[in-house]
């Protein structure tokens, strides 16, 4: 008895302890406008002579950022462009011709090429109407407008119409029949009015000869009404191809906006739910020189029958085995113009193929068949109409193309004519935007080789070998290559220093700081690096973690696990974090005596393959029970009291946050979920079906992951916050939740609305009211 007297009193007086803790940081403080922060730059390009670098920045406290400069003879000196300058500029990116030595662009709906020794943009084309997709083809330069390819003769100067689609449906022919009654009364009418006869029997051997001695109608393609995109020419001007989008109109739903200015409520639209019609969408290859167009048959596609795997679990259905429908992405000619080929992926994104197009029969055949009875996903793979990292190498015998076909994405040549593929990197890391340099003798790419929470940028042989590893500062480094290849213009950043610009000579190893936009009062606080850790799942899987502990003596025992959202998203990284106001909050409650988790939980992005699809069929499954073992981890090996463990996330971390209170309350006692998913079959397609499949095929699926169908298992305080005009996940999915928890008769939970906001909150007074909320929750719930 005394001793359980004298531990109740230690306890006791700990809690006393923690709960005078104190910060120099406070929620206002924290959720403020960022500009209190400082100012920090993004968006760099180069100039076409890799003599300046032009960057975003506001260094003089503007309303809103600017464009700034530095040359590299002084970098030192920051100056803002004129507006007279900055309207010269060409805009960044454009495409090149082989030897890099002009550049097609488009600028307020011109068609502009940009000599690069002179230093002079030039307009080719202005034609009212939007222009697109430019490209250099052969002798000629070649756009899109319209729905429609056009051609410029480089030397003439000569504009060509190269297609002739047109986006309606082909005119009826008029019918010339005539009624029985109609027709006796004209022969009739002939018979009695002589010069009558003889004008009509005129006027149709006259239409007649008109019909036989007429030049050949031109050859229009009528789309239909389908929508017409991706259009691509080959170098000889024979083939162009595009791709036929006939759009399904689902119901969509509405959210409504209170708080609008005209004083109505007002109906945003906004998205349908998953499971309606997606579009269909159609290879077309146009025959310039047989004046045609062909669908183009995917049937001798690989696999194209199959059918996944989670069909098993309802043997009761009958699974029709038919083509797929398939997302087609840009066509790519060889510089020859012998081969095309394509990235192809199936609707229900289980397959993708890079195939083989034969242009004159309009055939497909597969090259490479990338199958996952997941999902297929990745760095570099590429998502609906884009087709990730793919092309040709200037042999016209090479493709590359990225693959997860190791479990994790790495870079893959592919020999059309011999199949042969090979991994040009191979390891336990992935491979982020490679590009060829300028003489395609090598590539330049970023990877997490060193470390999953870290990015470097390397340079690499164009047929594999050693990867030269060009940048040294720990943390991510975001490269921009000048034209020359001479110089990286390296935008680095670490857990506890925002971004800032550096730059260094290749082959050096020192970068030079450039920018130093933290503001004084921002510097003033030692914010915290976080430790990187490793816990053992209960599957027997490592888990990467960020980790904020309170200094020795200082904690208050309780802990809080937070959930990133996006679902396939990275957060435990050694770079300033997207989530930079979580990150300065959890500071705060580490100041407070709180010890702080943030998990890269299963479906989390840096990890592979594996990692990524570990949610696939349950969301709220392992990416939930790593939750559980975070905490699990924190009371065994931190001394955190396993009764007095909180959570807390926004969109994918709110559901997650859900799941943790419905169905792991002994772990969870207290938990915010902030626009959060409550049923998965209202949220989007893109995103959910990929994980869930489709709620009428699988329900399985949707039936656990759903927070709703687990609402009855509510023990711990609950905070649900959400924003009423939020587009993404609906408002009307925190209203269904508390139409449930009511029937249920709960009354252990609680709800902030935000009549302003959307999914991300942009006001600084709904960020500081909802994360007041959430520390109060903490304090309230974990502290007695």
């Amino acid at each position: 008895m005394k001793k359980h007297f004298i531990l109740g009193l230690f306890a006791a007086l700990s809690l006393q302890y923690a709960s005078a803790q104190t910060s120099d940081l406070s929620v206002p403080k924290i959720m403020q406008d960022p500009k209190w922060m400082g100012t920090f730059p993004s968006k760099v390009q180069w100039d076409q002579q890799g003599e300046t670098v032009y960057f975003e920045y506001n260094k003089e406290g503007d309303p809103a950022d600017s464009l700034y400069k530095i040359q590299i003879a002084s970098p030192t000196q920051i100056e803002k462009v004129s507006l007279q300058e900055k309207k010269s500029l060409h805009p960044g990116g454009g495409v090149y011709n082989q030897d890099r030595s002009k550049k097609l662009y488009v600028k307020d709906g011109a068609l502009m090429l940009f000599e690069v020794s002179k230093n002079e943009s030039q307009t080719l084309v202005d034609l009212g109407n939007r222009i697109s997709n430019p490209m250099f083809v052969g002798e000629h330069i070649a756009f899109e407008s319209g729905q429609n390819l056009y051609t410029v003769d480089i030397s003439t100067g000569r504009l060509k119409k190269i297609t002739n689609i047109n986006s309606g449906s082909k005119p009826k022919e008029k019918n010339g029949e005539k009624s029985e009654k109609e027709q006796w009364l004209k022969e009739d009418n002939l018979e009695l009015l002589q010069v009558i006869k003889e004008r009509e029997e005129k006027k149709e051997k006259s239409d007649e000869y008109k019909k036989q001695t007429a030049d050949k109608e031109k050859f229009t393609f009528y789309a239909d009404n389908k929508g017409v995109s991706s259009l691509s020419l080959s170098p000889d001007l024979k083939y162009a191809t595009f791709t036929l989008v006939e759009r399904i109109s689902p119901k969509s739903t509405d959210v409504p906006d209170y708080a609008d200015a005209t004083g109505y409520t007002i109906n945003l639209p906004a998205r349908p739910k998953v499971g309606q019609d997606a579009s269909k969408m159609q290879l077309a290859i146009y025959d310039l020189e047989r004046d045609t167009v062909i669908i183009a048959d995917m049937s001798g596609l690989e696999g194209i029958q199959d059918l996944p795997d989670y069909t098993s679990d309802y043997p009761d259905k009958e699974w029709k085995k038919e083509d797929r429908e398939v997302i087609p992405a840009k066509v790519h000619f060889s510089d020859n113009s012998e081969h095309a080929v394509l990235s192809i992926r199936s609707q229900d994104n289980k397959d993708r193929w890079i195939a083989k197009v034969d242009l004159d029969n309009a055939t497909v055949s597969t090259l490479d068949r990338q199958r996952d009875e997941a999902w297929i996903a990745g760095p570099g793979i590429g998502y609906a109409f884009g087709g990730g990292t793919f092309g040709w190498l200037p042999d016209n015998q090479h493709i590359y193309f990225q693959s997860e076909e190791s479990g994790y994405s790495h870079l893959y040549l592919l020999d059309i004519n011999s199949g042969q593929k090979k991994a040009l990197t191979q390891g336990e890391y992935e491979v982020f935007n490679p590009q060829l340099s300028n003489d395609k003798s090598h590539w330049y790419l970023s990877t997490s080789e060193v470390h999953p929470g870290e990015r470097h940028f390397y340079r690499m042989p164009v047929m594999g070998g050693e990867m030269e590893k060009l940048t040294h500062m720990e943390g991510n480094n975001d490269v921009s290559l000048s034209p020359d290849e001479k110089h990286m213009a390296i935008l680095h950043s670490y857990s506890n220093k925002p971004w800032e610009l550096y730059l260094q000579p290749i082959g050096e190893s020192d970068a030079q700081q450039i920018t130093d936009g933290k503001s004084e009062d921002f510097k003033a606080y030692d914010w915290r690096d976080p430790e990187l850790v490793q816990f053992q799942a209960e599957d027997g899987e490592m888990v990467w973690a960020r980790l904020y502990k309170p200094e020795e003596g200082k904690s208050n025992g309780a802990g809080v696990i937070f959930v990133h959202g996006a679902g396939y998203l990275q957060n435990v990284h050694k770079w300033w974090s997207n989530y930079f106001r979580e990150y300065m909050f959890h500071n705060l409650l580490t100041d407070l005596g709180y010890t702080v988790l943030d998990i890269d939980y299963r479906g989390s992005a840096g990890y592979g393959r594996d990692w990524r699809t570990g949610i696939y069929r349950h969301m709220g499954g392992k990416d939930l029970s790593d939750q559980v073992d975070g905490a699990k981890y924190l009371a065994e090996q931190h001394g955190v009291d396993a009764e007095r463990m909180g959570i807390y996330g926004g969109s994918y971390g709110g559901f997650i946050t859900l799941m943790a209170l419905f169905n792991e309350p002994e772990y969870f006692h207290a938990g915010a979920a902030l626009r959060s998913v409550t049923d998965w079959a209202h949220y989007n397609h893109g995103y959910t079906s990929n994980i869930l499949n489709e709620p009428f095929n699988d329900p399985i699926a949707y039936r656990r992951s759903s927070p709703i169908y687990f609402a009855e298992g509510l023990k711990g305080h609950l905070l649900i916050a959400h924003g009423i005009v939020d587009v993404n996940v609906h408002f009307q999915d925190v209203v269904r939740l508390a139409q449930r928890l009511i029937e249920l008769e709960k009354d252990n939970w609680e709800m902030a609305v935000y009549p302003v906001e959307d999914h991300g909150f942009v006001e600084p007074s709904s960020w500081t009211d909802e994360y007041k909320r959430i520390l109060k929750l903490f304090n309230d719930n974990l502290l007695k």
